[in-house]
């Protein structure tokens, strides 16, 4: 597990970048060429005991628990409320199949049409680069993923939500990389600009507040429905890695 953190700076109140790798055993009937060094993980991942994880609940595990998985999860909350938290993953997954899955959603306490639109735009750009109808896809994927039923609200502004992309061969493993880069790629490019816009507008007691009754929805929906918390904790991964997610401050009413 490689980890960059930052707490409490200027202009983020927390941050963390992971990067992954947990293996029960890489499937010896996985198909070559898409474990390990194909998905370019460059040390040997930590093995968990088999005690602590529930390998059947992982897709194509049923009938063999080993499995391999690996990915990048970046998390950021901002000091200022007019920025935007942001969360983005991409992974790959390793059990009798193989898959690569992800997304970017962008998390305004107080949310800003235009950065919602950029966001948004360059989100659809990776998307239109592999596939015509993946934006629309993956759009509503995140729109139906990223919602608390309990409070009737989404978790934020919304981006893109993907899974279980099959590679069944080289080709298609090739595709599907190219694409779930493709996402990291304009991620990267987006989300720096958008918090450059924001991050030295005043903010008032009230704003402060409302960001913070913000945060215990984000909390909400991590703790109880994000697949990535379940998996981690079923998983026997590292506890600090999984619930990495969560602000530091939030606040109920």
């Amino acid at each position: 597990l490689a980890q960059a953190r930052l707490r409490e700076g200027e202009h983020v109140l927390a941050a963390e970048a992971d990067l992954a790798g947990v293996r029960l055993d890489e499937p010896q009937d996985a198909a070559p060429g898409r474990g390990l060094a194909a998905a370019g993980f460059p040390h040997e991942p930590e093995r968990f005991p088999f005690v602590y994880c529930e390998a059947d609940t992982i897709h194509g595990a049923a009938d063999n628990p080993e499995f391999f998985a690996t990915g990048i999860s970046l998390v950021a909350h901002m000091a200022n409320p007019h920025v935007p938290a942001v969360h983005m993953n991409t992974r790959y997954l390793v059990t009798q199949k193989s898959w690569f899955g992800g997304g970017a959603d962008l998390n305004p306490p107080i949310p800003y049409a235009d950065d919602t639109a950029d966001f948004h735009r360059a989100l659809q750009t990776a998307c239109d680069a592999h596939g015509g109808d993946y934006y629309e896809r993956y759009k509503t994927w995140a729109d139906d993923y990223f919602w608390l039923p309990h409070r009737g609200v989404h978790r934020g502004v919304g981006g893109i939500f993907f899974d279980h992309l099959e590679c069944q061969d080289d080709d298609e493993f090739a595709a599907n990389f190219a694409f779930t880069r493709a996402v990291g790629d304009v991620f990267l490019d987006t989300f720096p600009r958008l918090v450059r816009r924001r991050m030295h507008m005043p903010f008032t007691d009230a704003e402060r507040e409302a960001q913070l009754i913000w945060r215990g929805r984000y909390a909400e929906f991590n703790l109880v429905y994000d697949r990535g918390t379940l998996f981690g904790l079923k998983t026997g991964g590292n506890i600090d890695a999984i619930l990495m997610s969560l602000p530091p401050l939030a606040k109920w009413d």
